[in-house]
């Protein structure tokens, strides 16, 4: 039974869910991915966006608040890192418990627009060949708009001991911090974080040269691992045009969904945003008036790295489209309202006969239609409909949109 849409970006959540195996780092050679500027201009070094201090200067100029690396980003910066994630069914489980999946390729992340206070960037996966992923949630590149200046204070405490080391990754050499964070004793699982002192170019992910969870526990096996590949620097002076959220991966971008319980009707917004290498996450009552999102300032915030690592591991469910739930009867192709968009759906029914119900599942179609220009990732590839009948309950999508000033769907 699939949950209706939530949060993929809890640090908790992760731990439980993204696997991974490894924890060796090594000398690596710089790996070319697709990209719009295939220049290498020289790399400088960046301060670590964690603790930041306004000049007087500063404070009075809006879009230039703190000391953030990302003030400074050039379109064609960029950072690649290969990725993998598996599981497997551990111990006595019957077969066909935890569906086995695996996936491996490279991820990128790069900018390609600078119009602060935003910073435009795309994230994209790709086969190890260069070819665009097979897996559907990962199949398309994604838009992130950025925040760039300081709106709150932002930190994510590294967990774990930590250790200093020297390594070579990306054709560069990094005076790095390790953090080990070992929770197997109590069935949980081994975090490996490798971050360089000095983040430079690698900014865009927090200063991240290699990741890794290894799951202890939960009856599951397996692993997921990020490791640098690529880094550099884009020309001084150039500004892109600002891409559109036609594809966003949720930063800049809200979406309302509806909720039956026992006869109680609530309708509950999500609202996301990107600061600083952070991910905001933020779930309130839609406001009658005013913006859309109007304040961020109790968002859950996790840092973009670790929520790309949470992405990979939940590619793992959805390894085709439509995802035919297991013993629903074949899909009916539907049209679904959803606000003012019209959006082609697959509609599975199923029979409840101890509660004499039907359970109504719609998903879309095809996750990257035209007709879910706006909507976010996440909620793509979780039902648009989930709902019993007669005696209802349940939930549904009814609206979404963009917030960030100047963008369009």
């Amino acid at each position: 039974m699939r949950k209706p849409v939530a949060s993929s970006l809890s640090r908790s959540a992760m731990l439980c869910a993204a696997l991974a195996l490894g924890t060796s780092c090594k000398s690596v050679e710089p790996h070319t991915t697709p990209s719009e500027d295939t220049t290498a201009p020289p790399e400088v070094s960046t301060q670590e966006p964690m603790t930041e201090t306004k000049s007087e200067t500063e404070t009075e100029t809006p879009t230039r608040r703190g000391n953030s690396p990302w003030l400074q980003a050039r379109v064609g910066d960029r950072v690649a890192y290969s990725f993998s994630a598996n599981r497997k069914a551990m111990g006595r489980q019957q077969p066909g418990t935890v569906p086995e999946a695996a996936v491996a390729g490279v991820v990128t992340l790069e900018v390609v627009a600078v119009e602060l206070p935003w910073v435009w960037v795309t994230l994209y996966f790709t086969e190890d060949g260069g070819a665009p992923s097979r897996r559907p949630m990962l199949a398309r590149p994604l838009v992130v708009p950025v925040r760039a200046d300081e709106s709150r204070a932002l930190e994510v405490p590294r967990e774990g001991k930590q250790s200093t080391e020297q390594l070579t990754a990306a054709g560069r050499h990094w005076e790095a911090k390790r953090y080990l964070n070992d929770k197997r004793a109590f069935d949980g699982p081994l975090e490996n974080r490798l971050y360089a002192a000095t983040p430079g170019p690698l900014y865009l992910t927090n200063g991240l040269l290699d990741a890794s969870v290894t799951l202890a526990g939960f009856a599951m096996g397996g692993g997921s691992q990020l490791t640098l590949v690529e880094a550099r620097q884009g020309q001084e002076g150039g500004t892109g045009v600002p891409r559109t959220l036609a594809r966003p991966w949720g930063p800049g971008t809200w979406f309302d969904m509806r909720m039956e319980t026992e006869g109680t009707t609530s309708v509950l917004r999500t609202c996301q945003a990107a600061e600083r290498g952070f991910i905001l996450r933020q779930q309130v009552t839609p406001p009658t008036s005013g913006a859309a999102c109007p304040d961020f300032a109790q968002a859950e915030a996790v840092p973009l790295e670790e929520a790309v690592l949470a992405r990979i591991w939940e590619s793992l469910d959805a390894r085709q489209w439509p995802p035919a739930p297991e013993g629903l009867a074949p899909a009916k192709r539907e049209t679904l309202t959803v606000g003012t968009h019209r959006v082609p759906v697959l509609q599975f029914e199923t029979a409840q006969p101890q509660a004499n119900n039907i359970r109504v599942q719609a998903y879309a179609a095809d996750p990257w239609e035209d007709a879910l220009a706006g909507l976010a990732h996440e909620a793509r590839f979780q039902p648009l409909l989930d709902r019993i009948t007669p005696n209802g309950g349940g939930t549904q999508l009814t609206d979404w949109g963009v917030w960030v000033p100047g963008a369009t769907p």
